[in-house]
């Protein structure tokens, strides 16, 4: 996004981060299946330039608690699915390996905690 939108701006660029940046969190992420800050606030993100919307929803305590817990499940729930249909791709490629005696391996070793 920022690659295309330097090349709209030429060269005064840096004077539009600020709304490169809202454009980004008010974006829909297809991982998480709403846009970053209505992830963050709870609300969609409004431009300074359209405030269509009008009124708050104001919510306190067990209220807040809960429905930040849900949106958490959700994302949770959305970012697995696109895990799976990550690995369902690439699983699509991928092929047992298999190994004989005398062949050549690189073998990793991580230091253990303990």
């Amino acid at each position: 996004m920022l690659r295309a939108c330097v090349l709209d701006f030429k060269g005064g660029w840096s004077d539009y981060l600020t709304l490169i940046e809202f454009s980004y969190n008010n974006s829909y992420h297809n991982s998480i299946g709403v846009a970053p800050y209505e992830t963050l606030y709870g609300i969609k993100g409004r431009s300074p330039l359209c405030w269509d919307e009008v009124g708050e929803k104001v919510i306190t305590g067990p209220e807040l608690v809960q429905e930040t817990v849900e949106k958490v499940a959700i994302i949770r729930k959305r970012l697995k699915e696109a895990q799976d249909r990550q690995k369902s791709w690439a699983d699509v490629k991928r092929r047992p390996l298999e190994f004989h005696q005398g062949d050549k391996v690189y073998l990793k070793i991580a230091p253990t905690r303990g």
